[in-house]
């Protein structure tokens, strides 16, 4: 039995971490019923980071033509099309804007449901999938079984470690072409947003985060400056985007980017649930704040009880006196 794994591609051309949790997730279904995993990418053949994927166990890889643009409804055709022609008895993407705009679009094509946000899944007998998957933002993990003849899955990749699984050292990329209709191609993406750092936030192993406390816009200098010091990337609260000091693609949180780095230094957020609900799974968290008894302390690892005006300049100037 072959699963599908649709694999988003990152900086550089490399797979997105996300992509390489997700494709960790889809090989242990696919081995629960003795098959294999095979990937696909909406890129040319010669774009295909072969040796990354075979890493991970890939064996076969789809290189996919759908235009020359992110089109949900053109990937999910695509992979309907593709489905068939391979056989395939599942297909999984990672739980990101894409990968669940997609999979949404894959589930109305096929008439099959899809199970969002999953972190396990095995199949028990031919059609029918055991998962467990995050609920409530992740606050909660649902037991489910899944029956349907094409199983679609998200997978909730902060919670699901990329873990390698050496192939063939030269996978097979092949070519495939879907037949597309021009209302495929309707909606699609013709521009991205700029972005200003060279970290993406949803994989950022440092990520400094700034809330209501910051003041506003000017306050975010110094910790854009602290961030790039720590070879990290900016984070916001809901609160700092609806304020308009900062863009959305920054915000942290439940309707936001999960996180889950290394080290997320929380300055002046007060830690509302929703926005603990995309930051939970850091390693750890330390928190900048003036009330010692914000919501944010009792998840954080270490606290500053402090002003972040006068911390934060400090720990800049420490930093660069040992540089």
């Amino acid at each position: 039995m072959t699963v599908l794994c649709l694999i988003e591609l990152g900086d550089g051309g490399a797979p997105a971490d996300a992509s390489l949790r997700a494709l960790t997730l889809a090989r242990t279904l696919a081995e629960s019923a003795g098959g294999e995993v095979a990937a696909v990418l909406f890129a040319a053949p010669d774009q295909v980071p072969a040796a990354e994927l075979a890493v991970f166990g890939v064996r076969d890889i789809y290189a996919m033509r759908a235009g020359d643009a992110y089109a949900p409804a053109a990937w999910a055709r695509g992979l309907a099309e593709l489905a068939v022609c391979a056989a395939a008895a599942g297909v999984v993407a990672a739980a990101t804007d894409r990968g669940s705009e997609v999979l949404a679009h894959l589930g109305a094509i096929t008439g099959q449901p899809v199970a969002a946000s999953c972190i396990a899944a095995r199949w028990t007998s031919p059609g029918l999938c055991e998962l467990v998957r995050h609920r409530w933002a992740g606050s909660l993990l649902e037991d489910a079984a899944l029956e349907a003849t094409l199983t679609l899955l998200t997978v909730a990749s902060v919670a699901v470690a990329a873990e390698p699984a050496p192939g063939p050292a030269q996978p097979q990329v092949r070519e495939f072409c879907p037949d597309l209709a021009d209302a495929d191609l309707a909606v699609r993406a013709t521009e991205s947003a700029e972005r200003r750092s060279g970290v993406s936030l949803a994989t950022a192993r440092v990520v400094v985060g700034g809330g209501r406390g910051v003041g506003g816009p000017d306050g975010f200098a110094v910790l854009e400056e602290l961030a790039a010091m720590l070879g990290g990337t900016l984070g916001v609260s809901r609160v700092v985007t609806s304020q308009g000091w900062r863009p959305h693609r920054q915000q942290v949180g439940q309707t936001g980017t999960k996180i889950s780095p290394e080290l997320y230094l929380a300055c002046g957020i007060s830690g509302a649930i929703q926005h603990m609900a995309g930051c939970l799974t850091a390693k750890n968290i330390v928190a900048v704040n003036t009330d010692p008894d914000a919501p944010i302390i009792a998840h954080a690892d270490y606290a500053v009880i402090g002003d972040l005006s006068q911390v934060i300049p400090a720990l800049v100037e420490a930093i660069r006196s040992r540089g």
